[in-house]
C-alpha cells in the first residue's frame, strides 16, 4: 500500500511539473527570438564556438524528445526547436550543445552516467525478472527471503544512483548553455530570462524522477531490512 501511495504521489507531481514545462514552453515558443537563429543555427554556432567539429546536429520527431547521443556524436533537435526562431528553442538547443561540450571536455559526471548505463539497463531487467516471477512463482520459490531483498534493492540502488548522478550532468549542461548565450549575445535580457525558466522546469523533471526513485528504493530497504523482532 506505501509503495501505491509513493507511487501515485509523484506521478502526480510528475504530471504537474511536466505540465508546468510544456506550458512554459508553449509560451516562449510564442516570443520571435531577436537575434533570428533557428536552433539548428544556434546549435551549429556553439558547437563550433567550442572547437567541436564532430558533432552532427539533427531533427528527430516528436515534441521535447531532444537529447545529446555520445555514441554516435549527434545532438538531435524535435521539429519545434530545430526549426525554432524564439527562446525556447534557443534554451533546448544551446543544452544538447551543454551536453556535447561535457563530452568533449571529459566532464567527469558525464563519463560516470556514461559508465553506468550498461548497469541501469541490467538492474532493470533484473527487478523485471524479480517482478515476473514473483507474480508467477518460479524460481524464487525457496530462495531466502534477504538474499531477494538484497537483489532488489541493489538493482534499485544502482537505479537510483544513475538518477542522482544525471542531476549534476544535467544542470552544468543548462549552466553552460545559459553563459554561452548571454556571452555570444544571443539573447536579449528577456529572453535570457526566458530561456533559464525554460530550463529550470526541464531540469525539474530529473528532480523529481530522483526523489521518486529514492523514496522507492528508502521503502524496498524497510520492506525487506526494516526492524524486526
Amino acid at each position: 500500500m506505501l509503495l501505491i501511495l509513493i507511487v501515485v504521489v509523484f506521478a502526480i507531481i510528475g504530471y504537474v511539473v511536466s505540465k508546468r514545462l510544456k506550458g512554459k514552453f508553449r509560451k516562449y515558443s510564442q516570443i520571435a527570438l531577436k537575434a533570428n537563429l533557428s536552433g539548428k543555427e544556434i546549435a551549429e554556432l556553439m558547437l563550433a564556438d567550442h572547437g567541436i567539429s564532430n558533432v552532427q546536429v539533427n531533427c528527430v520527431e516528436g515534441k521535447l524528445t531532444d537529447h545529446y547521443n555520445p555514441q554516435n556524436r549527434t545532438v538531435n533537435l524535435s521539429p519545434d526547436v530545430y526549426y525554432g526562431r524564439n527562446a525556447a528553442a534557443t534554451a533546448v538547443s544551446a543544452h544538447e550543445c551543454g551536453h556535447a561540450v561535457q563530452h568533449a571536455k571529459a566532464y567527469s559526471w558525464l563519463q560516470l552516467r556514461s559508465a553506468m548505463v550498461p548497469l541501469q539497463n541490467a538492474s532493470g531487467r533484473i527487478l523485471n525478472i524479480v517482478l515476473i516471477a514473483s507474480l508467477f512463482g518460479g524460481f524464487l520459490i525457496g530462495l531466502p527471503y534477504e538474499f531477494i531483498g538484497a537483489i532488489v534493492v541493489g538493482a534499485y540502488g544502482i537505479m537510483t544512483l544513475f538518477t542522482l548522478v544525471t542531476l549534476p550532468v544535467e544542470f552544468d549542461a543548462s549552466r553552460r548553455a545559459l553563459a554561452w548565450v548571454q556571452e555570444r549575445n544571443i539573447v536579449t535580457e528577456k529572453e535570457y530570462g526566458m530561456s533559464k525558466d525554460a530550463l529550470k522546469w526541464a531540469a525539474m523533471t530529473y528532480v523529481v524522477a530522483a526523489l521518486a526513485s529514492l523514496a522507492t528504493l528508502a521503502y524496498y530497504i524497510f520492506v525487506f531490512f526494516g526492524a524486526r523482532d
